[in-house]
């Protein structure tokens, strides 16, 4: 079955602030800088020209309006016009608190989140010819720096860095008539989907989220595991939870007990009681040890399965402090 688990932020601001401003504070990136090439037939990597006109502009709007998604603040908002003038590109300038504090005036809110630095590197290769048409490899790397500006910090302003990478594989087409579900994108459209990429990794940094996951119960011939089966496939888990523990109690095999005792875990962890899903986790755990050999998928799954309840009952304070 696949369920939702809400996440927290990485990062807890302060309680008062119920709204935030997004700003683009970088330079943008000249377009003789980090760019690679191996053309086909070519021994050595010569430099190359992309253009990274809007790349920062993506970034922004796109981590604005996810934030926005989440319905985590009152109000998201996005400052259209780039912060900086100047073309010093390497040299990050936080925002001065002067700046700051008119931006917040201005825009009625209380935090300011800014990218303040963003660097972009493509690696492209060409591997064969066909039809005319080249085949190529391309790595996209990003690196952004993110700071959150807050009145009430006395100068400790969080700052989020972030390195990642994407890679695409495809015909190098661009007249949109043979090989369309096989295209590699160019280099300044991969920077772009590696921004909106990154934006959405940035989300989970500063909201709680929602994130799919996997779960499994057992399924026995005995009647109570059935039943409680039933009650579970209509999310009437406090039924499901009984008829399981009456088969955990009754059963002598400690095979068995295990799989009950899994269920009864994942019947708490959808009721969202993770004291209660721990401790059946571990009680589970416990007996597939018993009674399974080593490396066994039951006897795998089960300790994961556990470390992940334990994981969420570790970080349940941090999410209700940031939702209440």
């Amino acid at each position: 079955m696949s369920i939702e688990t809400r996440e927290p932020a990485q990062v807890t601001l302060p309680t008062g602030v119920k709204s935030v401003l997004v700003v683009n504070n970088v330079v943008q990136q000249p377009d003789d800088i980090g760019h690679n090439i191996k053309r086909l037939g070519k021994n050595q990597t010569d430099r190359t020209k992309a253009s990274a006109d809007s790349v920062a502009i993506f970034y922004t709007e796109a981590l604005s309006q996810f934030l926005d998604e989440e319905e985590y603040f009152d109000a998201v908002k996005y400052y259209e016009k780039p912060l900086r003038s100047d073309n010093d590109f390497w040299q990050e300038v936080p925002i001065s608190p002067e700046t700051m504090n008119e931006l917040r005036s201005a825009t009625a809110t209380d935090a300011i989140i800014s990218l303040d630095k963003l660097v972009l590197q493509t690696d492209w290769a060409d591997f064969f010819q066909q039809e005319g048409y080249n085949y190529a490899s391309m790595t996209g790397k990003i690196h952004s720096v993110i700071r959150v500006y807050l009145p009430s910090m006395e100068g400790k302003i969080p700052v989020v860095q972030f390195t990642d990478s994407m890679k695409w594989e495809g015909y190098d087409i661009r007249d949109g008539r043979a090989y369309a579900d096989l295209i590699i994108p160019s280099q300044e459209e991969a920077m772009k989907q590696l921004a909106v990429f990154s934006a959405e990794k940035m989300t989970k940094v500063f909201s709680p989220h929602w994130e799919n996951q996997d779960r499994w119960y057992y399924t026995q011939m005995s009647s109570k595991m059935r039943e409680g089966e039933m009650f579970a496939k209509s999310n009437q888990w406090f039924n499901a939870i009984e008829k399981w523990k009456e088969s955990y109690e009754k059963e002598k095999n400690k095979l068995n007990q295990a799989k009950a005792a899994h269920n009864i875990a994942l019947g708490y962890e959808m009721l969202d009681d993770m004291n209660s899903a721990y401790e059946w986790a571990t009680t589970a755990a416990d007996l597939f040890q018993q009674s399974t050999t080593t490396g066994s998928l039951e006897r795998r799954r089960s300790v994961l399965f556990r470390n992940e309840i334990e994981r969420r009952r570790d970080t349940s304070n941090k999410l209700n402090m940031q939702v209440n």
